[in-house]
Protein backbone atom coordinates (compact mmCIF):
# COMPACT_ATOMS: atom_id res chain seq x y z
CA UNK A 1 0.00 0.00 0.00
CA UNK A 2 0.90 3.73 -0.58
CA UNK A 3 2.30 5.58 2.58
CA UNK A 4 2.49 9.38 2.50
CA UNK A 5 3.81 12.54 4.60
CA UNK A 6 1.06 14.96 4.03
CA UNK A 7 2.41 18.43 4.90
CA UNK A 8 -0.85 20.77 5.76
CA UNK A 9 -0.53 24.73 5.87
CA UNK A 10 -2.73 27.20 7.39
CA UNK A 11 -4.05 31.10 6.15
CA UNK A 12 -1.44 31.82 8.91
CA UNK A 13 1.67 30.13 6.85
CA UNK A 14 1.51 27.19 10.13
CA UNK A 15 2.16 23.70 9.00
CA UNK A 16 2.12 20.70 10.60
CA UNK A 17 3.19 17.08 8.96
CA UNK A 18 1.53 13.59 9.36
CA UNK A 19 2.08 10.41 8.01
CA UNK A 20 -0.08 8.76 6.20
CA UNK A 21 -0.50 4.93 6.20
CA UNK A 22 -2.01 2.26 4.15
CA UNK A 23 -6.18 2.79 4.81
CA UNK A 24 -5.53 6.52 5.53
CA UNK A 25 -4.01 6.88 2.21
CA UNK A 26 -7.39 5.16 0.27
CA UNK A 27 -9.25 8.90 0.16
CA UNK A 28 -6.43 10.87 -1.78
CA UNK A 29 -5.88 8.41 -4.13
CA UNK A 30 -7.14 9.55 -7.16
CA UNK A 31 -7.10 13.12 -6.48
CA UNK A 32 -5.76 15.49 -8.62
CA UNK A 33 -3.85 18.87 -7.67
CA UNK A 34 -6.64 21.85 -7.09
CA UNK A 35 -9.43 19.04 -5.89
CA UNK A 36 -10.42 20.01 -2.17
CA UNK A 37 -10.84 16.44 1.36
CA UNK A 38 -12.13 16.60 4.18
CA UNK A 39 -9.56 17.71 6.66
CA UNK A 40 -10.71 14.56 9.04
CA UNK A 41 -7.72 12.51 7.83
CA UNK A 42 -5.75 14.72 9.46
CA UNK A 43 -7.70 15.41 12.59
CA UNK A 44 -9.22 18.72 11.66
CA UNK A 45 -12.23 19.98 10.79
CA UNK A 46 -13.01 21.69 7.58
CA UNK A 47 -11.15 21.49 3.82
CA UNK A 48 -8.34 20.76 2.34
CA UNK A 49 -7.07 22.00 -0.81
CA UNK A 50 -4.28 19.63 -2.41
CA UNK A 51 -1.95 21.91 -4.26
CA UNK A 52 1.44 19.76 -5.14
CA UNK A 53 3.71 17.26 -4.10
CA UNK A 54 6.68 15.26 -5.34
CA UNK A 55 7.21 11.40 -6.01
CA UNK A 56 10.41 9.60 -3.37
CA UNK A 57 12.95 10.58 -6.19
CA UNK A 58 11.62 14.32 -5.26
CA UNK A 59 10.05 14.75 -8.68
CA UNK A 60 7.63 17.74 -8.54
CA UNK A 61 4.01 17.28 -9.60
CA UNK A 62 2.64 19.51 -12.60
CA UNK A 63 -1.10 20.78 -12.47
CA UNK A 64 -0.99 21.07 -15.95
CA UNK A 65 0.21 18.08 -16.88
CA UNK A 66 -3.04 15.29 -16.30
CA UNK A 67 -1.94 12.07 -15.26
CA UNK A 68 -0.48 9.97 -12.74
CA UNK A 69 2.79 9.00 -15.12
CA UNK A 70 6.12 10.72 -15.09
CA UNK A 71 7.18 11.88 -18.46
CA UNK A 72 10.49 15.12 -19.78
CA UNK A 73 8.34 17.92 -20.31
CA UNK A 74 9.59 20.82 -22.27
CA UNK A 75 9.05 23.77 -19.42
CA UNK A 76 9.53 27.44 -19.98
CA UNK A 77 8.50 28.30 -16.62
CA UNK A 78 6.58 26.98 -13.42
CA UNK A 79 6.90 24.38 -11.08
CA UNK A 80 10.17 22.40 -11.48
CA UNK A 81 11.83 24.60 -13.35
CA UNK A 82 13.94 27.25 -11.63
CA UNK A 83 14.03 30.90 -13.15
CA UNK A 84 15.89 30.81 -16.53
CA UNK A 85 16.16 33.47 -19.48
CA UNK A 86 13.68 34.94 -21.09
CA UNK A 87 12.65 32.60 -24.33
CA UNK A 88 15.19 29.61 -22.73
CA UNK A 89 12.97 26.25 -22.17
CA UNK A 90 14.36 23.17 -20.95
CA UNK A 91 13.71 19.92 -20.97
CA UNK A 92 12.92 18.47 -17.11
CA UNK A 93 11.17 15.56 -15.77
CA UNK A 94 8.22 16.18 -14.17
CA UNK A 95 4.88 13.90 -12.85
CA UNK A 96 1.31 14.29 -13.43
CA UNK A 97 -1.43 15.92 -11.12
CA UNK A 98 -2.67 12.59 -10.07
CA UNK A 99 -1.86 11.56 -6.71
CA UNK A 100 -1.39 7.47 -7.38
CA UNK A 101 0.91 4.95 -5.27
CA UNK A 102 4.01 6.42 -6.41
CA UNK A 103 3.93 9.95 -4.93
CA UNK A 104 5.23 10.23 -1.44
CA UNK A 105 4.82 13.83 0.06
CA UNK A 106 1.50 15.69 -0.92
CA UNK A 107 1.34 19.58 0.07
CA UNK A 108 -2.18 20.68 1.15
CA UNK A 109 -4.18 23.95 2.29
CA UNK A 110 -6.00 24.48 5.70
CA UNK A 111 -8.92 26.29 5.05
CA UNK A 112 -8.81 27.20 8.59
CA UNK A 113 -6.44 28.01 10.99
CA UNK A 114 -4.16 25.01 13.02
CA UNK A 115 -4.19 24.85 16.83
CA UNK A 116 -1.49 23.84 18.32
CA UNK A 117 -1.72 20.96 20.95
CA UNK A 118 0.23 21.82 23.92
CA UNK A 119 2.87 18.87 25.01
CA UNK A 120 3.21 17.94 28.76
CA UNK A 121 5.55 20.01 30.70
CA UNK A 122 9.06 18.56 30.38
CA UNK A 123 10.23 19.68 34.17
CA UNK A 124 7.80 17.50 35.26
CA UNK A 125 9.56 14.38 33.11
CA UNK A 126 13.42 14.96 34.08
CA UNK A 127 12.61 14.89 38.10
CA UNK A 128 11.25 11.28 37.39
CA UNK A 129 14.22 10.44 35.99
CA UNK A 130 16.78 11.66 38.45
CA UNK A 131 15.04 9.66 41.39
CA UNK A 132 16.47 6.32 40.51
CA UNK A 133 20.11 8.14 39.78
CA UNK A 134 20.03 9.05 43.31
CA UNK A 135 19.29 5.99 45.04
CA UNK A 136 22.42 4.49 43.95
CA UNK A 137 25.57 4.78 45.92
CA UNK A 138 27.75 7.43 44.38
CA UNK A 139 31.36 6.45 43.51
CA UNK A 140 34.19 7.87 44.98
CA UNK A 141 34.87 11.36 44.62
CA UNK A 142 37.61 12.06 42.47
CA UNK A 143 39.54 15.60 43.49
CA UNK A 144 38.92 18.28 41.66
CA UNK A 145 41.79 18.39 38.91
CA UNK A 146 44.02 21.88 39.56
CA UNK A 147 43.35 24.94 37.43
CA UNK A 148 46.39 25.09 34.89
CA UNK A 149 48.21 27.94 34.74
CA UNK A 150 47.84 29.76 31.42
CA UNK A 151 50.47 29.73 29.08
CA UNK A 152 52.79 32.49 28.77
CA UNK A 153 51.81 34.51 25.86
CA UNK A 154 54.47 33.61 22.92
CA UNK A 155 56.45 36.85 21.94
CA UNK A 156 55.95 37.62 18.41
CA UNK A 157 58.10 36.36 15.81
CA UNK A 158 60.24 38.78 14.41
CA UNK A 159 59.95 39.49 10.97
CA UNK A 160 63.13 37.60 9.16
CA UNK A 161 65.60 39.50 7.27
CA UNK A 162 65.07 38.73 3.46
CA UNK A 163 66.99 36.02 2.26
CA UNK A 164 70.66 37.50 0.42
CA UNK A 165 70.25 36.80 -3.42
CA UNK A 166 72.67 34.52 -4.98
CA UNK A 167 74.91 35.35 -7.69
CA UNK A 168 73.92 33.30 -10.46
CA UNK A 169 75.81 30.84 -11.77
CA UNK A 170 78.31 31.48 -14.02
CA UNK A 171 77.42 30.02 -17.57
CA UNK A 172 79.62 26.74 -18.52
CA UNK A 173 80.66 26.79 -22.03
CA UNK A 174 79.39 23.64 -24.12
CA UNK A 175 82.41 21.54 -24.95
CA UNK A 176 83.20 21.37 -28.13
CA UNK A 177 83.77 18.54 -30.18
CA UNK A 178 86.68 17.12 -31.75
CA UNK A 179 86.52 15.44 -34.78
CA UNK A 180 88.76 12.97 -35.69
CA UNK A 181 90.66 12.64 -39.06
Amino acid sequence: MANFKLTVSDVKGKSITKELKDAETNSLLGLTVGSETDAVIVGLSGKLKITGGSDKSGVPMRPDFHGPARKYLLLSKGVGLQDTEKGLRKRKLVRGNMISDEIFQVNCKFDGEIKTEEAPKEAEAPKEAEAPKEAKAPKEAKAPKEAKAPKEAKAPKEAKAPKEAKAPKEAKAPKEKVKKD
